[in-house]
């Protein structure tokens, strides 16, 4: 049985995914809020900077999955403080305890600059951040490509489009990411024996999306947001202009909350 250390592991994404992976995997849950996680997973209280704490979190673990940070934008030091150091000492600590894959949580908006494409876009494009927030996501993918070329771990980016239960709004529809597809990605990533280096667009089977999924990483998304568009607000016309949507015109450096 695979172990999997989830940091973030009390937030909507992690608390999710360590539910849903217990029971198949060893599952070891690390974040800075108390929580009581589902029955048979670990529960680490510590904060992501801590280099000591994550080693040991990391000890006996074939795979981290790296969700804990700033999720929309923010001040700038604390984006870099969370976002990038804290990234920094995931990877540290995963390469000094002899962890040889992380999943690293990038998003859309380390490419929300990038206009809608009439072919299937690959997550190998360059980056083109839409906000500071986006540049950090932009940079952690960097990080996790030194530490793959210096140390040869396997580090997937894994750039998460707007997950949900049903879109929220009409921009969100192209770049949909299910509850149900999110815990397949996360699956496919821990399991593939594929190695190296990869970005990888995290969102389902969208009709109407023009992002390329990775089926060579085992990715077999089976939700598309075309059964619930209907339920989705509608959008300005500007925020359809990128793949960011509305983060390509908020202040850069003020907190959305």
């Amino acid at each position: 049985m695979r172990r999997v250390l989830v940091t973030g592991g009390a937030g909507r994404i992690g608390g999710l995914l360590t539910t849903r992976l217990a029971g198949d995997y060893a599952v070891r849950s690390f974040d800075v809020a108390p929580h009581q996680p589902a029955p048979g997973v670990e529960a680490i209280r510590g904060v992501i900077g801590d280099l000591d704490a994550l080693v040991e979190a990391c000890a006996g673990v074939d795979v981290v999955i790296h969700l804990a940070g700033i999720p929309a934008e923010a001040i700038w030091e604390d984006l870099v403080r969370v976002n990038l150091d804290g990234t920094r000492t995931v990877l540290e600590a995963a390469r000094l305890a002899g962890v040889p894959k992380v999943v690293l949580a990038s998003s859309i908006h380390a490419s929300g600059f990038q206009p809608p494409s009439t072919t299937p876009l690959p997550a190998s494009s360059a980056p083109r951040p839409d906000t500071y927030y986006g540049w950090t996501k932009a940079a952690m993918e960097s990080l996790g490509s030194l530490y793959s070329d210096r140390y040869g771990l396997t580090v997937f980016a894994v750039r998460i489009g707007a997950f949900q239960e049903t879109p929220w709004s009409e921009v969100d529809v192209p770049i949909w990411l299910s509850p149900d597809d999110c815990v397949r990605l996360m699956r496919a990533l821990v399991d593939t024996p594929v190695t190296g280096f990869r970005v990888v667009w995290g969102v389902s089977n969208n009709s109407t999306g023009w992002l390329e999924l990775d089926a060579e990483v085992g990715y077999a998304p089976t939700d598309d947001s075309a059964t619930v568009a209907h339920l989705a607000a509608p959008s300005d016309v500007a925020a359809h202009a990128h793949l960011g949507g509305v983060f390509c015109a908020v202040p850069l450096g003020k907190p959305l909350w």
